[in-house]
């Protein structure tokens, strides 16, 4: 599956944001297959991501020649997106709809993301836990090692 297919409209100017208790904020909105992604233009220049998987739901509303995109998201954070364009507004709410229920599991951010740089060591070798429980000993009698789930058959 390409997420490009979900993208109608990848990218609109002039987009105002609306968050409770913290100035709006005018810049660029990008789309890409996994996030949304709200880039000012100003001197400050803040930016916010916003994960398409942490989206409850979209509404949108035809407001002149625009429009406003309320985003619900499922961590109660619900923001507003004045879109200059009702044509604009009207893509990104069905793109942002789209991507937001993929119910592909292998499909979302944590499977899909492959990192633009090569892992250099493998972290589950980079320390000893035997090492480490010994330094902490050294501090405290109070620690030990249990092998009471080693095979997992106490806790899946």
């Amino acid at each position: 599956m390409e997420f490009v297919e979900f993208i109608k409209t990848p990218m609109v100017n002039s987009v105002t944001v609306h968050r409770p208790f913290t100035p709006n904020m005018e810049g660029t909105l990008c789309v890409t297959g996994h996030h949304l992604i709200i880039s000012s233009r100003s001197e400050n220049h803040e930016e916010l991501w916003l994960l398409h998987n942490n989206i409850d739901s979209v509404e949108k509303k035809l407001v002149g020649s625009g429009g406003i995109l309320t985003l619900k998201c499922k961590d109660f954070l619900i923001l507003y997106l004045e879109i200059p364009s009702a044509e604009d507004c009207i893509n990104i709410a069905s793109s942002v709809e789209a991507l937001s229920n993929i119910d592909d599991i292998t499909l979302r951010y944590p499977f899909f993301y492959r990192p633009m740089f090569e892992v250099l060591e493998n972290g589950w070798q980079a320390f000893s836990a035997e090492t480490e429980f010994n330094r902490f000993k050294e501090c405290s009698e109070d620690w030990r090692i249990s092998y009471v789930n080693k095979d997992f058959k106490v806790c899946p």
